[in-house]
């Protein structure tokens, strides 16, 4: 055994802290999410509430029985770290925001039992957990995971009351099909399946309505401007850098933009693609994990960059109209790949870890 392990007292360097914690982190990226939240709130009224309420309140009690049964002595303490709340947060603004109870209650499952704790819990996992649950969901409930709404705001004349939004969340009221409706990146997909022109589908001022957010989405995707606002936030603050989500933006912006320039018919602008789905929550709040994204720069501009492409990918010509989700858990398993091969270059030494050749200082 070293015996310098034994002492309390740093030896060497680098031992430093810069103030941080877990939960100060979770805490601030929490804050971030508070706009787009409350505008989803607004624009969708008490049952996208309901869903935000009963997602981050299964992820804290799966969370809390997991480490129950693990043993662990600081439950508490664990779920006060804020991470299984914001994991839940992040499930729920991509969720249909009139989606059942039972979705949140599964969701919050995958999300912590599958997506986090098998891993070993925080720090360990391989895949973002709220992904994890997106995706699982979706593939496994298309229904109720695609079954979209008109934005109803909470002053509007026909929106459900507290007790009808109950209702709707506890799925005793059926969601009216005069009500349902097509996202953007949906319709645009449907309509050229039957073979309708993009000119045909797309209507003026589409993209305007995509940045003010009064649109057809999930509960917190929709407004591209209140997103965009809480990623500036966490980059002036330092708790991302802009690697990853600019990567991200640019690699779901470059592809698009020269196949809509080939054939503006059948591909969509890259604006629309920027300001539609989850391309800003994506870029600025799920592919910046810190746990599974790359460690270094470099690694995190081909990890952003590669989640861009998947998901545009993905929209033009898979099966979903939406690929964010899909793409990020694809890179997520190409992460330690990245960190193999893309690694610091260690001081004295080149980037294949040989050392520099140094000319000796000459003699004065």
């Amino acid at each position: 055994m070293n015996p310098l392990a034994l002492t309390d007292t740093p030896v060497a360097s680098p031992h430093a802290h810069g103030g941080g914690s877990v939960g100060r982190t979770m805490r601030r990226v929490q804050l971030a999410l508070v706009p787009a939240t409350l505008f989803g709130f607004w624009l969708y009224g008490w049952p996208a509430f309901f869903l935000w309420s009963a997602t981050i309140a299964a992820c804290l009690g799966w969370e809390a029985l997991c480490l129950r049964l693990a043993g662990a002595r600081a439950v508490r303490a664990t779920l006060w770290d804020g991470s299984a709340a914001l994991t839940g947060w992040l499930l729920a603004m991509t969720l249909p925001p009139w989606a059942p109870w039972w979705i949140a209650v599964v969701g919050g499952f995958v999300a912590i039992v599958i997506g986090k704790q098998v891993f070993g819990g925080l720090g360990q996992n391989v895949f973002n957990p709220a992904m994890v649950a997106r995706v699982a969901l979706l593939v496994s409930f298309p229904v109720p995971m695609t079954t979209w709404v008109q934005p109803l705001s909470v002053m509007h004349a026909a929106a459900p009351d507290l007790l009808e939004g109950l209702r709707i969340f506890l799925g005793l009221h059926p969601v009216p099909d005069a009500i349902t409706s097509a996202t953007l990146l949906g319709h645009a997909k449907t309509e050229l399946a039957r073979g309708v022109d993009l000119f045909a589908v797309m209507g003026q001022g589409g993209d305007l309505v995509s940045w003010t957010g009064l649109r057809p989405g999930s509960l917190g995707e929709s407004s591209t401007l209140l997103l965009a606002g809480g990623g500036l936030f966490l980059l002036l603050g330092g708790l991302i850098s802009w690697q990853v989500p600019v990567a991200v933006l640019a690699g779901l912006a470059v592809p698009a933009g020269i196949a809509h320039a080939i054939d503006p018919g059948h591909y969509l602008a890259p604006e629309v693609h920027l300001l539609s789905g989850a391309a800003m929550l994506g870029a600025f709040f799920i592919a910046t994990d810190y746990v599974s994204s790359p460690n270094t720069r470099a690694g995190q501009l081909i990890f952003g960059f590669a989640i861009g492409v998947l998901a545009w990918i993905i929209r033009s010509f898979g099966g979903y109209p939406e690929g964010v989700g899909f793409s990020v858990l694809l890179m997520n398993a190409m992460t330690p790949i990245i960190d193999r091969y893309v690694k610091p270059r260690i001081l004295g030494r080149d980037r294949r870890g040989r050392p520099l050749d140094i000319p000796a200082r000459e003699a004065s």
